[in-house]
């Protein structure tokens, strides 16, 4: 399974950017992490099968949607109201549900795309 994110890019403090992920076959659950310099990597948002439960970080929860269209298959990051700290390389991650897994742990991923970079300015 290959992934492949895009749509980063410099914006002002308050803007908007779409981020999207192309993947080369459908995957249960995707999600979006990130990394700033410095810092691990931290979850940001996930996405059941039929895009019924979503989840996110209380640090993004209100500004971003994570959205999917399997017959694409094909999972997006709309992130409004950006924030310097939003600044980070912004990977997209698919897997399979294993028994115990949840949604916002590395480990619950299985494939991962190359990311790509998000930068804030104030």
């Amino acid at each position: 399974v290959q992934l492949q994110a895009s749509g980063g890019g410099s914006v002002q403090a308050g803007g908007s950017l779409r981020l999207s992920c192309a993947a080369s076959s459908v995957i249960p659950n995707m999600g979006w992490f990130r990394q700033a310099p410095g810092k691990e990597r931290e979850f940001v948002a996930a996405i059941s099968w039929g895009g019924s439960s979503t989840y996110y970080s209380d640090s993004v929860k209100g500004r971003f949607t994570v959205s999917r269209n399997n017959a694409k298959n094909m999972v997006s990051l709309q992130m409004n109201s950006l924030k310097p700290d939003d600044t980070a390389v912004y990977y997209c991650a698919a897997g399979y549900p294993k028994y115990g897994s949840g949604w916002s742990s590395t480990k619950d991923y299985d494939y991962w795309g190359r990311g790509t970079l998000v930068t804030v300015s104030s």
